[in-house]
């Protein structure tokens, strides 16, 4: 029997593409993206493409494990449910009779963007017994902090009106790579006379598609921004009237613009004057500008700060007047009123428990002074031993003898490797869910479209069955999957707008708003109390944030004793054919991806003897992790990279994050992957030297 299921893409990406999956007698055989859909438009990304592939995987864990060897050593012996249940239930039960229930952390992130079994059932029990919180920082940490302080959560112009842009700053964003949906409505723009600028330290494949480039130094876009700033306000160019009517503390910024412009922003960021004052110029020129931002700028110490520069440099032309005009940072904002949060229901006692940065996880597994220390913890929808800052340090804590490891997962990732008992989850084709997006205004539903393989269970039947082997009933913490899909979309506005389980089981997605082909913040409309844009916040100064924008430098990147050491500065970028970890392990990714490398300035190479293709280390004081290298063409000179997140077992024990800081930027305890200094020699070198 044939048959065609509607879904939708659960990965990490701003994109949440809408498939449908061809099912011939109980087998998925084919995935596609919707035609229907106004923003998949029949396409699928390099990564996804093969998502089958990830599905029927000859090493898809298929059965709950339990460790019999060392861990980290991957030797495990399979068991039945009721064991492995047994086993986590004991180990939690036991931590919280010893140590108390912050003793626990539960850790998880964004491996399904998927409300039900990404961000319900597990929130809803570790929250119930009191466990720690977990601070979700490790990829929007400053981001969603800035924009919370300017406009109270991430809204924009639409994305689909890029179209009518006559200026775009693609700004730290690598939309080929990791938002390719967008470039659609941008590159029609492009080809109706729209002018398209990347702003980016790295020559990535949009740049090259872009008409200008500005390859500044990582970490100094605020600086950029505020000498764009300074340049309109020297031109007369600031819209005083919209800057009156829909935003607070423009005087404040505007006094401070006076010591900005041009030379001092290209000075800071590296690059020639008259590359910013052309852009500023353009600016000045062309309505509607509009400015796409990427979560790539955030991760370096200035971030928090760069980021509400860059808000409010879309702003001051008045540029959200215009369709197609203004800023775009996400557009998670616009389900807000839609959906309801499924992870603290009314009526099931939450205790108030401390919060541990997910971010430091490495010192939060090593640090003697924590008290209590974590002595359990489940992992699910991540891989925290490929992917958190200093993985050293992280390795060292996951392999604890005294920490209990349950991870729920597809196969045996790094984290896997570590843990006590494995648990065997089903990926989307195979369980229901609802995703709403960071990159389009569409909600859409996911059916499974096959039975489970194996003995694989949805993240929300294992979490129920691990609240009854600790004799936990309350209702909300054995909600059905179908009951948690009703209760995220349970608002007035979704009925107004006729969007129930039934309409979108059959629709498979719908619009959560009317706002394509307007100017939604053209009188103001922001999610502010006023419905203004914040400009400058005077509350930031209790937490030793400047109120007005301004630049502030990244840690590691400007550091110039740190420079002598380590003279190169070291992104980890997005893979093309990786989503973060996901997929990183599949052959047929592998070898489109090819090994691991770190690219450099032919520069950089030759004074360091390197050769194209040479074994090399990458290292600083955290770490070192070994690569090939490769000579790019257009790199910076002391800028180097490496794509994340080739997984750590496959790639000598350890990867980029070897190197990277466990340090916190300005803003929303985020991470500062970016803002990371390192020296690159060959492993001959390395061989008859010590380590610097």
């Amino acid at each position: 029997m044939k048959r065609t299921v509607n879904g939708a893409c659960p990965l990490d990406c701003p994109d949440t593409c809408a498939w449908q999956i061809e099912v011939e007698d109980g087998r998925a055989v084919r995935m596609r993206g919707r035609k229907d859909h106004p923003y998949t438009r029949g396409s699928l990304c390099g990564k996804v493409n093969r998502y089958l592939d990830a599905v029927y995987a000859p090493d898809r864990l298929t059965a709950p494990q339990r460790r019999v060897g060392e861990k980290g050593e991957g030797r495990f012996q399979q068991i039945d449910w009721d064991e492995a249940i047994g086993l986590t239930a004991t180990a939690l039960q036991g931590t919280i009779d010893r140590h108390g229930p912050e003793a626990i952390l539960p850790y998880y992130y964004a491996g399904t963007l998927g409300a039900v079994q990404g961000w319900s059932l597990g929130q809803r029990l570790f929250k119930h017994l009191g466990a720690t919180r977990l601070g979700t920082t490790i990829c929007t940490g400053a981001a969603t902090a800035a924009l919370n302080a300017t406009m109270r959560r991430p809204v924009g112009l639409d994305p689909e009106d890029f179209a009518h842009s006559r200026l775009i700053l693609i700004w730290g964003a690598n939309l080929l790579s990791s938002n390719m949906h967008q470039w659609h409505f941008i590159h029609a723009a492009q080809q109706a006379g729209a002018h398209v600028v990347a702003i980016d330290p790295l020559p990535t494949d949009t740049a090259h598609r872009c008409d200008d480039h500005l390859q500044l130094l990582p970490g100094t876009d605020g600086a950029l921004a505020m000498g764009l700033m300074g340049e309109l306000v020297a031109a007369g160019a600031t819209d005083e009237e919209w800057l009156a009517e829909c935003a607070e503390g423009w005087p404040e910024l505007r006094a401070r613009l006076a010591d900005w412009d041009a030379a001092r922003a290209a000075r800071i960021c590296g690059l020639d004057v008259l590359e910013v004052q052309a852009l500023a110029n353009r600016i000045i020129t062309t309505r509607p500008t509009a400015i796409r931002m990427g979560l790539g700028l955030q991760r370096h110490g200035g971030a928090g700060a760069a980021y509400r520069a860059i808000v409010v440099l879309g702003a001051v032309t008045g540029d959200f007047r215009h369709v197609g005009g203004g800023v775009l940072p996400e557009t998670a904002g616009r389900f807000d009123d839609v959906t309801i949060d499924l992870e603290e229901p009314a009526g099931l006692l939450l205790p108030a428990a401390r919060t541990i940065n997910m971010s430091r996880l490495a010192e939060a597994l090593t640090d003697p002074a924590l008290d209590p220390a974590v002595r359990a913890m489940v992992v699910w929808n991540t891989n925290p031993a490929a992917t958190v800052p200093d993985q050293v340090r992280a390795h060292r804590g996951l392999r604890r003898d005294d920490l209990h490891l349950t991870v729920l997962e597809h196969r045996l990732t790094d984290t896997a490797m570590f843990a006590d008992v494995v648990l065997p989850a089903t990926m989307q084709t195979e369980h229901l869910d609802i995703h709403p997006s960071y990159g389009h205004h569409y909600l859409t539903l996911n059916l499974p479209a096959i039975e489970p393989i194996g003995e694989c269970l949805p993240n929300t039947e294992i979490f129920r069955r691990l609240a009854t082997a600790l004799g936990l009933d309350h209702p909300r913490l054995h909600d059905t999957d179908e009951e948690l899909v009703r209760q995220f979309i349970d608002t007035a506005e979704a009925r107004e707008r006729g969007i129930t389980f039934e309409s979108l089981s059959e629709t498979g997605y719908a619009r959560v708003d009317d706002l394509r082909g307007t100017a939604p913040h053209a009188h103001g409309g922001f999610p502010t109390p006023d419905g203004k844009l914040h400009i400058t916040v005077p509350s930031l100064a209790a937490e030793g944030l400047d109120p007005i924008p301004g630049y502030t430098p990244s840690f590691e990147g400007g550091d110039h004793e740190l420079a002598k050491r380590f003279p190169l500065i070291l992104i980890s970028p997005a893979q093309r054919f990786f989503l973060n970890s996901t997929f990183a392990d599949l052959p047929g990714h592998l070898k489109m991806t090819g090994e691991p490398t770190v690219f450099l300035n032919a520069e950089d190479a030759a004074e360091r003897s390197i050769e194209p293709g040479d074994a090399v280390e990458v290292a600083n004081d955290r770490g070192a992790f070994p690569c090939v290298a490769a000579i790019h063409p257009l790199a910076r000179r002391g800028v180097a990279w490496s794509y994340k997140v080739y997984w750590a077992k496959d790639t000598g024990g350890l990867n980029v994050n070897a190197t990277t800081p466990v340090r916190d930027a300005d803003m929303g305890g985020s991470p500062t992957f970016h803002d990371n200094r390192v020296d690159v020699r060959s492993l001959e070198a390395v061989a008859t030297s010590e380590r610097p």
